[in-house]
């Protein structure tokens, strides 16, 4: 996702008990002076736009118990009230300060498209706004409507934009028709049969940009998750094409390397186990201090690592964390430490201080945290941590 880093969202930032700041939730970014800030480049464009009316709209009774995207979807809805009725005329108010309204906070133009876009007679209309409103925000989230509504002519629409000069319009013909994009509408008929979208992909294999290179890799990472077969076969063909398609297709690949495929592995040269009795690190510990945390606190890791003797052997070593979720299960989320190639016979060491503080993609709970030490997605050492609630003062 595009960021321009215009989000001050540091106001009225919370405590814990040992004075480790607490993040703000993402979604209070959208405040009142904001709202007015937005409005005083809209009035430039629109001298008829009612303020008052439009904030206290906003800002309604529901306002503080809306998410993030709950909040983007309620400006956008409003904004709609207030702007001309007629569709075009409403957009080209958009599009005249569009320019100035760069950021993750502007998401609500895309999303204004998708709210009041829809009909047939506005698709085109609609496909240009998208196009215009990506480059400076994105339109990830709401381009996928069209997607659900209209898949093959939608997929015709994206190959046009993954031809396109500007860098954000192509990340959006990958990006908006990744199969399970975060924070988006999952798209179902791609994630069983993802094929109508690899020639999307495949024109952007070679892209210079590393933001679209890494959409690209990331909707292959989706793929993954169902058709692992496909992208593997994939990376078969794609390999040592291009130097910016081979980053792809690894970084594509990361959770199949993970996970220890043995192809995968064997695909991008990682030392492989060949028999348990002839493991690749003969020695390994992991320690995790201090032992006892509260939500919000750092915690450092140190390992030791002693790989076996014999010929240099490429190495990725991670460590992984099992977070307690709210009903007491846990996931566990993977963090790289180093991905390398060394003498047969080295000692590794190293260390890493992992901060156990809320974003908006994750929330921490109490709980006995285990931490893994894996090498080429095999456990070989491991430490445990106790996380406390922070208290708020």
């Amino acid at each position: 996702m595009f960021y321009n880093g215009d989000m001050e969202n540091t106001n009225n930032m919370r405590l814990s008990k040992r004075g480790t700041p607490l993040a703000e939730p993402l979604k209070e970014m959208y405040h009142e002076a904001f709202l007015r800030q937005f409005i005083y480049k809209l009035k430039a464009a629109y001298p008829s736009f009612d303020t008052e009316s439009f904030v206290s709209q906003v800002m309604n009774e529901t306002w503080e118990q809306l998410e993030l995207k709950g909040r983007i979807r309620q400006i956008a809805i409003v904004l709609g009230k207030h702007l001309p009725s007629d569709y075009e005329d409403a957009l080209a108010v958009l599009y005249a300060i569009y320019e100035e309204c760069s950021g993750f906070p502007y998401l609500f133009f895309p999303d204004f498209v998708e709210v009041y876009g829809g009909a047939e007679e506005h698709w085109e209309l609609s496909m240009q706004a998208l196009e215009r409103f990506t480059t400076k925000s994105s339109a990830e989230f709401a381009v996928r409507v069209f997607l659900l509504r209209d898949p093959e002519r939608m997929v015709r629409q994206m190959l046009i934009w993954a031809q396109h000069p500007d860098e954000h319009v192509r990340r959006l013909a990958s990006e908006g028709c990744r199969p399970r994009l975060p924070w988006g509408q999952a798209l179902p008929v791609f994630k069983k049969d993802p094929s109508p979208i690899l020639p999307i992909l495949e024109l952007l294999k070679e892209d210079p940009s590393l933001y679209v290179r890494k959409s690209v890799a990331n909707n292959l990472n989706d793929i993954v998750k169902d058709h692992p077969d496909v992208v593997i076969e994939m990376a078969r063909r794609w390999k040592g094409q291009n130097p910016y398609t081979d980053w792809i297709i690894r970084h594509a690949c990361r959770n199949l390397i993970r996970k220890a495929h043995p192809e995968v592995l064997a695909l991008f040269g990682y030392a492989m186990e060949e028999e348990e009795s002839d493991p690749i690190i003969t020695s390994a510990s992991l320690h995790a201090r201090p032992a006892l945390l509260e939500i919000g606190d750092n915690c450092r890791l140190d390992y030791v690592l002693q790989a076996k003797e014999g010929e240099p052997m490429h190495l990725r070593i991670e460590y992984g964390i099992d977070f307690v979720k709210s009903g007491g299960k846990t996931s566990r989320k993977l963090f790289l430490l180093s991905d390398k190639t060394v003498p047969g016979g080295s000692t590794l060491s190293g260390s890493r201080v992992h901060r156990f503080a809320d974003l908006s993609t994750r929330k921490h709970y109490a709980g006995e945290h285990r931490i893994t030490l894996l090498v080429n997605g095999v456990e070989v050492a491991s430490s445990t941590v106790e996380l406390g609630a922070a208290e708020v003062e």
